[in-house]
């Protein structure tokens, strides 16, 4: 019983309701004056900062002053040296050394240089004579190339004479009794072609062509109708002890010209 009741007496007695909420309501107003007293001090701070003006920069001035440098000493001047006249200067002349001449030598360069153009000459004269000589041998080799063709044209001549001769016997001999001439090649006529075609044959004892062929230079658009032409041909027999012979070697010649 005596340990109850010294129990029952240490216990603290359980606070009061009243007691409680006062306790609260103290804290509530302590914390919402501080939280206020925070906000008022940044709201001032920040406050006193936008209206405080700008403090204006510091400026530092400063001035060169250039100090005027310190003039050196004159130096002492020199004493004038003792004018010495300066010694005459003579100058040596060389002295020019002719170089002997060997008579003997000098007559030898000079017979040597009257050789050489003496030989400079002979070369030019030489020359001269061999395009005379050339021109020479070309004249002569043209006159005899000209008496060459001179005496071919008068054997020529001669030989047609000679054969014309002949001819003219053989005619008197045997007479053509008809004789046709050919007919103008219509290929040489529209080109305009010119010339002569000698036909060479036979006559027959019955007066008739026989054989006929073209000799010399003849257009081939000639040859045929020579040839056509030729073996119209009708002469009067050659006669030989009263009995008709062939005459060989017979020529006419057809003359084509254009009108």
């Amino acid at each position: 019983m005596s340990a109850a009741l010294m129990h029952g007496a240490l216990a603290p007695a359980p606070p009061l309701p009243w007691t409680r909420l006062w306790h609260n309501s103290q804290a509530v107003v302590v914390s919402v004056a501080l939280h206020s007293a925070v906000v008022a001090f940044l709201v001032l701070g920040w406050s006193m900062e936008q209206s405080l003006p700008e403090p204006a920069p510091s400026t530092l001035k400063t001035r060169l002053v250039m100090l005027p440098a310190e003039m050196p000493a004159a130096p002492p001047a020199p004493e004038p040296l003792p004018v010495v006249a300066p010694a005459p200067v003579v100058e040596a002349k060389p002295e020019v050394v002719k170089p002997k001449v060997d008579p003997q030598l000098q007559a030898r360069k000079l017979e040597q240089a009257a050789l050489a153009r003496k030989r400079v000459e002979e070369q030019k004269q030489a020359q001269v004579e061999q395009q005379k000589a050339a021109q020479v041998e070309v004249q002569r080799q043209r006159a005899l190339a000209e008496a060459s063709e001179q005496q071919a044209r008068v054997a020529a001549d001669n030989a047609r004479r000679a054969q014309q001769a002949a001819a003219a016997s053989d005619v008197r001999q045997y007479l053509p009794i008809s004789k046709q001439a050919p007919d103008y090649p219509q290929r040489a006529l529209d080109k305009g072609i010119e010339g002569d075609c000698t036909v060479e044959y036979s006559v027959t004892p019955q007066g008739k062509v026989d054989n006929p062929k073209v000799v010399g230079n003849c257009h081939p658009a000639f040859i045929r109708p020579s040839l056509v032409a030729a073996e119209t041909f009708r002469y009067q027999p050659r006669m030989v002890d009263g009995q008709a012979v062939t005459v060989p070697g017979v020529r006419n010649t057809f003359h084509y010209k254009i009108q």
